[in-house]
C-alpha cells in the first residue's frame, strides 16, 4: 500500500478526485473553486489599514480560500518531500541565472495581469468554468492552451536555450 503511495498517481485517478471535488465543494458549502482570488485576500491581511479601495474589504468572508491556497503549498511539499521516493526538482537549472530569474519575474506579472484580466485563473476557469459550462470559462481555457504551447515550443526556446 505504501508503493502506492510513493510512486505518481495516475492520471485517471487524480483527474476524478479533483473533479469531484468541484460538485462537492459547491454543493456542501457553496463555494467555487478557484485559486487567484487568494491572492487578494492574502494582500488584504498584510495591509489591514491600507488606502488602497481594491483591498479595503472584510477578507474574512473569504477566510476559506486563504486556507485552500495554504493546504496546496503544504499539499505540494508533502507530496514531493515526504509521499516520493524521489522528489521532483522544482525548477531546472537554467532558472538559477540572470536571464532566468528575470524570466520568472516577468512571468509571474504577466501571469498575475493575466488572472485578473480574465476574471479568474486556471483552475477556476478551467475546472469549475467549465464545470459549470461557461462559454468565458471555455474560452479563456482554450487561450490558455494556446497560449501555453506558443511558450512551450515557440518563445522560451529562443529566450532560454537548453530550458
Amino acid at each position: 500500500m505504501i508503493d502506492a503511495i510513493m510512486q505518481p498517481w495516475p492520471w485517471w485517478i487524480v483527474g476524478p478526485l479533483l473533479g469531484l471535488m468541484v460538485p462537492l465543494l459547491l454543493v456542501f458549502a457553496g463555494k467555487n473553486f478557484g485559486i487567484s482570488g487568494s491572492f487578494r485576500d492574502f494582500a488584504a491581511i498584510c495591509a489591514p489599514r491600507t488606502k488602497i479601495s481594491y483591498l479595503n474589504y472584510d477578507w474574512r468572508k473569504n477566510a476559506w480560500k486563504v486556507f485552500l491556497a495554504i493546504g496546496v503549498v503544504i499539499g505540494g511539499f508533502a507530496g514531493n518531500y515526504i509521499f516520493s521516493y524521489e522528489p521532483a526538482t522544482f525548477l531546472p537549472p537554467i532558472y538559477f541565472s540572470i536571464p532566468g530569474v528575470i524570466f520568472l519575474a516577468l512571468g509571474g506579472l504577466m501571469v498575475g495581469f493575466g488572472t485578473r484580466y480574465a476574471g479568474g485563473c486556471t483552475s477556476g476557469h478551467s475546472i469549475m468554468g467549465m464545470a459549470s459550462l461557461q462559454v468565458p470559462s471555455m474560452i479563456a481555457t482554450a487561450c490558455f492552451f494556446i497560449g501555453g504551447l506558443i511558450m512551450t515550443w515557440v518563445i522560451m526556446p529562443l529566450i532560454l536555450p537548453g530550458g
